[in-house]
């Protein structure tokens, strides 16, 4: 029986054996076949970034198309809020070369607005690099003759210059005025422009003079005036991010950050107080604030 069994056994075990070979076999295909399945997956695709939609403060009234995004704070200077009401108070009483002989006080007041506004635009284009005295003598002399746009145009050049002389440049002056007054005849019909943009492509006209016309002639205050005053200033004060070497880049700088016009006002203060040379730091009122004063 023993061997019997044994025989039994072997067979068993062989029918296994062959039994699971055969199941191998039949597997296979199957296998494969869950293989190719395997490898016919879909794959997983990276999901597109989502735009972010920023959201804006609207004020009551306005629709969300037409409101303005909310602006990005800006550099400002330090103190200069008490800086410049110091200033305020230094030029309370204005009393400084400017507010009596400036530019802007040599215009004929009674003259009808047309002509006003032409004497503006040339105290100013007198007034560049020409101190306020002189620039005031000029316009009274060419007042004195009754000065408009007609009688500039039939002044001869000799003429001219001798009036406004000695304004600083009064040669290339006496070519400007010239120049700007006959394009205001033909395509202005005498008045001045009423943009910047059109003041400045005058010839002799600049952007501090086109500023301060806006603002005198035309009662717009369009940007910062700058002048050599002011840049002089506004670098001893650190008003700018960096030193400016132009009073142009000191505009720009300036427009980015100071809310008003402020050249009457700082002109004056620096005709009297913040001098190029030697400035009277003992009796400003900024003496403890201003970066220039603390290494005088």
């Amino acid at each position: 029986m023993n061997s019997g069994l044994r025989i039994v056994t072997r067979s068993r075990s062989r029918a296994t054996r062959i039994a699971s070979e055969g199941c191998r076999e039949e597997l296979a295909p199957r296998e494969t076949a869950a293989e190719g399945r395997k490898s016919h997956k879909p794959v997983r695709r990276p999901r597109k970034k989502q735009k972010v939609h920023v959201a804006y403060e609207v004020a009551n009234g306005e629709e969300g198309e037409d409101a303005e995004p909310l602006k990005v704070p800006v550099w400002e200077p330090q103190n200069w809020q008490q800086q410049l009401a110091n200033i305020r108070i230094m030029r309370s009483k204005k009393d400084a070369p400017v507010d009596q002989l400036g530019a802007e006080q040599c215009y004929d007041i009674t003259a009808p607005p047309k002509v006003r506004r032409y004497q503006v635009l040339l105290s100013l284009m007198l007034s560049s690099q020409t101190k306020d005295q002189v620039t005031a003598g000029a316009m009274q002399r060419l007042r004195a003759r009754g000065l408009t746009v007609e009688s500039i145009l039939q002044t001869d050049d000799d003429l001219l210059g001798r009036l406004i002389y000695p304004v600083g440049f009064w040669r290339s002056k006496v070519k400007f005025i010239k120049q700007t007054t006959a394009i205001l005849q033909q395509r202005y019909e005498g008045d001045i422009p009423a943009s910047v943009a059109e003041l400045v492509a005058l010839p002799g006209v600049g952007p501090k003079m086109a500023h301060l016309a806006m603002a005198v002639a035309w009662g717009t205050v369009s940007g910062i005036a700058v002048d050599t005053h002011v840049h002089r200033i506004a670098n001893r004060l650190k008003w700018t991010k960096k030193m400016t070497k132009s009073p142009e880049e000191t505009r720009r700088n300036l427009e980015e950050w100071l809310p008003s016009e402020i050249n009457g006002l700082l002109v004056g203060f620096g005709q009297q107080i913040c001098l190029p040379v030697h400035p009277r730091c003992q009796a400003c009122l900024n003496k403890a604030l201003c970066p220039a004063a603390q290494g005088l």
